[in-house]
């Protein structure tokens, strides 16, 4: 199953600004999930209620509204000096933890629930044909006409390694290899082989190549490496 259901991984999304020095960032965070809970605030609520000075909440205030994860609105009231309030912006909401693999296991479930292993294939391999048709419009967009085989298989690695699957090519003595350290799916695919046989059939057709799965992280191994080469080089 190339592209993950799960959360993405730890690096991407959206980054606290200032995350090089540690008590600011860890100050930042507690801002971000104050105003999650709590909703539009004032700097100096915000400082009562997490025990920091109001001049370092507005500080990192500062540098939140610059980095897009924070909002200010203005609030008058009366004769004095305006209120200000912030809260969070939608581009925040990768900051805070999500439970995406549990949902896309959860929804499996009901559907070998209601319509058993066939229509469970069906929906690994709907969603293959999906993948394929993107990743073959990402590969042709950046790969010239007739680019080898070689080109390919690391182009595509590149491609899974942004869905955070460490993925890197390799040429050895074994010819071409294409290696996955991680599992981004890693729950679903444990549960479900379809995922992973989507994937096999994935990368065949997007590469037009024999591939052949030879280490597999849900069989335990660290990786799941494919040995990859020419129709007919190799034992799918």
């Amino acid at each position: 199953m190339s592209e993950p259901a799960a959360s993405p991984p730890a690096t991407a999304g959206p980054a606290i600004p200032g995350a090089g020095g540690a008590p600011a960032s860890a100050l930042r965070r507690a801002i971000l999930l104050h105003l999650r809970r709590a909703g539009p605030t004032a700097p100096d609520a915000i400082a009562v209620a997490l025990g920091a000075s109001r001049s370092g909440v507005a500080q990192q205030l500062r540098a939140l509204d610059a980095a897009g994860l924070v909002t200010r609105t203005t609030v008058r009231h009366g004769v004095g000096r305006p209120r200000h309030l912030y809260d969070v912006t939608p581009l925040a909401q990768d900051l805070f933890p999500s439970n995406y693999d549990g949902l896309a296991t959860g929804l499996l479930a009901a559907i070998l629930e209601i319509g058993g292993d066939a229509l469970l294939e069906d929906v690994f391999a709907a969603r293959r044909r999906q993948s394929e048709v993107r990743l073959r419009q990402e590969l042709d967009a950046t790969l010239p006409p007739g680019a080898s085989l070689v080109d390919r298989v690391r182009e595509l690695a590149r491609l899974q390694d942004e869905l955070g699957y460490l993925a890197e090519a390799r040429v050895d003595a074994d010819g071409i290899r294409l290696l996955e350290h991680n599992c981004a799916v890693l729950d679903v695919a444990s549960a479900n082989p379809a995922a992973c046989q989507a994937e096999l059939e994935l990368f065949r057709s997007v590469l037009g190549a024999d591939v052949e799965r030879v280490r597999h992280i849900a069989a335990g191994d660290r990786c799941c490496d494919y040995r990859v080469g020419p129709v007919g080089a190799t034992e799918g």
